[in-house]
């Protein structure tokens, strides 16, 4: 599907956060001020670029060069990764989005996981993948720990930040959008959404960019380009909007290819674990804050945005568990 008759995207910036001062650490000033930020990023936008020194050059460029091996191998090698889990091991050659193809790695943080796939993939071993899925994992896993510790911190939640911290599964995507033949201005990606879970922490490559974010008001789209070499996508999802009550913003994006050449994408995805009921505490809810949402169910509500992709915005959320 083209889009070349869409509006232009604003020239707006992110706000971008410093998360790689030494003495970043829980009660101090440093913290606090990180905190804030945080904050008032995930409620005015949804999201907001993050400077984090686990982002190295170097283990940066060794996570888009691992993306491009995997997805150079050939089709049989990448579908014998192919598994019933939806969110491990290869995605592709998907009716309608063409340009697309994604390696997940479900639980990241357990080292058998990642090696049962490597091996998949290539029988023989490959070591220097499964070790660099894992260290990049393991940045984007600190960093993820530092802001959702912070935003529950910011609303007086510190008694749940350890529950939740423990109620996600962390998800490893690597993500490729092929580049565009010659006779092509535009295309998606993919299609408009929220997502769906806690958080994502996303990692491009600066090569192309691609991702489009809309504005909290709706009313434009503006272009989520890295705007440093070391930087990461932080993005809030509709599961962490209903755990605090509404008060961040899941905002809408889409994936727009230009140009010729392929988009990279390295990500990690805080996904509620099964069975775990969305629900906001009562801590966050007053009568300046009166409660948005009915408890729900993650996978049922997955599932209902699964079969109709026309329903993973706002205001489907809304229709599926609003009060």
């Amino acid at each position: 599907m083209t889009i070349s008759s869409k509006p232009q995207c604003l020239p707006l910036s992110l706000p971008v956060i410093d998360f790689s001062a030494p003495n970043l650490k829980p009660e101090t000033l440093e913290w606090d001020s990180v905190r804030t930020q945080v904050r008032k990023a995930l409620e005015d936008f949804g999201c907001f670029e993050a400077l984090f020194d686990g982002g190295s050059v170097e283990l940066r460029k060794n996570v888009f060069e691992a993306s491009q091996e995997v997805f150079d191998l050939p089709l049989e090698s990448k579908m014998s990764a192919k598994s019933e889990n939806r969110n491990n091991g290869y995605s592709g050659q998907v009716p309608g989005m063409p340009l697309f193809e994604g390696m997940g790695f479900d639980d990241v943080d357990n080292p058998e996981v990642v090696n049962y796939l490597t091996h998949k993939l290539w029988p023989q071993g490959n070591s220097t993948f499964s070790n660099t899925v894992q260290s990049f994992a393991d940045k984007l896993i600190e960093l993820n720990v530092k802001v959702r510790t912070m935003l529950m911190e910011s609303f007086g939640l510190e008694k749940y930040v350890e529950e939740h911290l423990n109620s996600a599964k962390n998800r490893f995507h690597l993500f490729k959008y092929k580049g565009l033949d010659d006779d092509t201005e535009e295309n998606v990606g993919i299609d408009s959404h929220i997502d769906r879970h806690f958080l994502t922490i996303l990692c491009q490559n600066d090569v192309v960019d691609g991702l489009e974010v809309k504005t909290k008001d709706g009313e434009e789209w503006f272009k989520a380009k890295p705007s440093q070499d070391s930087s990461f996508l932080v993005m809030a999802g509709a599961s962490l909007h209903v755990s605090l009550n509404g008060r961040v913003h899941p905002p809408l994006h889409h994936v727009v290819i230009t140009g010729k050449k392929d988009r990279y994408v390295a990500g990690l995805f805080l996904r509620p674990k099964e069975g775990l009921i969305i629900n906001a505490p009562e801590e966050i809810v007053d009568d300046e804050h009166p409660r948005l949402y009915k408890p729900f169910n993650f996978e049922a509500y997955f599932k209902f945005t699964y079969i109709d992709t026309n329903k993973r915005d706002l205001s489907a959320l809304k229709a599926y568990c609003a009060l």
